[in-house]
């Protein structure tokens, strides 16, 4: 029994880190990943980029309501078209021809007199269409999710002048038991980690606006990998 105390008494104690220090260590973190974002941002500066290259791209977004007996079917009422540096070329409500179910308000912001007949500022989408087709025209197109956008607007665009931020693979996360599939992410938590910017707070209705431009900026952290990569395959 002596023989076993005594190797209970010369067993080093067990150390855990002190509050300070693991406070300390977590400030540090967030430094270091404020530095890696400031770093990005700085790389993504437009001043850099020859303003022909800025002119080849638009990042565009969109908002549904929703129609249908059960609402679960979406049509156009609002889209947005941003250039390179975040200016809006286009940004107009539109007027649904179907009987609207759903607003979805809460996330769209889209409310029933902003898409009524009698808003003359709404277009209509044949308008919308044509507009946005004529921005897009010889253009890359940036965007989060891009399928929703482009269904809603009933236009396609050629897949190679593309840039899905919702697509491209080291912006997505690995899911399944080997990490092998490869699943989109939400905008809005792809511009915090990135960008340290927060959109589409909870409580908050979507602005297509805030997200085209979003997607454009996450686009340019990226730019030239990106296109290097393309211009590889």
């Amino acid at each position: 029994t002596d023989n076993n105390n005594n190797n209970n008494i010369n067993k080093p104690k067990k150390s855990f880190p002190r509050i300070n220090d693991l406070l300390n260590q977590h400030a540090q973190q967030q430094q270091q990943q404020l530095q890696l974002r400031k770093h990005r941002l700085s790389n993504s500066t437009s001043s850099n980029i020859p303003s022909a290259l800025k002119q080849k791209y638009i990042a565009i977004d969109c908002e549904m309501v929703g129609i249908g007996p059960t609402s679960t079917k979406s049509a156009l009422a609002r889209a947005s078209a941003v250039d390179y540096d975040g200016n809006i070329l286009l940004d107009t409500f539109v007027r649904v021809p179907e009987r609207v179910t759903d607003f979805r308000t809460s996330v769209s912001g889209v409310r029933p007199k902003d898409i009524s007949v009698k808003n003359v500022n709404a277009m209509d989408p044949e308008e919308v269409r044509n507009k946005i087709g004529k921005l897009l025209l010889g253009k890359i197109l940036v965007g989060h999710a891009l399928k929703n956008d482009l269904d809603a607007l009933m236009i396609t665009h050629p897949r190679g002048d593309m840039r899905d931020t919702a697509r491209y693979k080291p912006f997505m996360r690995a899911t399944g038991r080997s990490g092998g599939k490869l699943r989109p992410r939400k905008l809005r938590d792809l511009v915090w980690e990135e960008l340290g910017k927060r959109i589409q707070v909870e409580g908050e209705s979507h602005s297509s606006v805030d997200d085209a431009r979003a997607s454009m900026e996450l686009f340019r952290c990226v730019r030239e990998r990106w296109e290097k990569e393309l211009e590889g395959k």
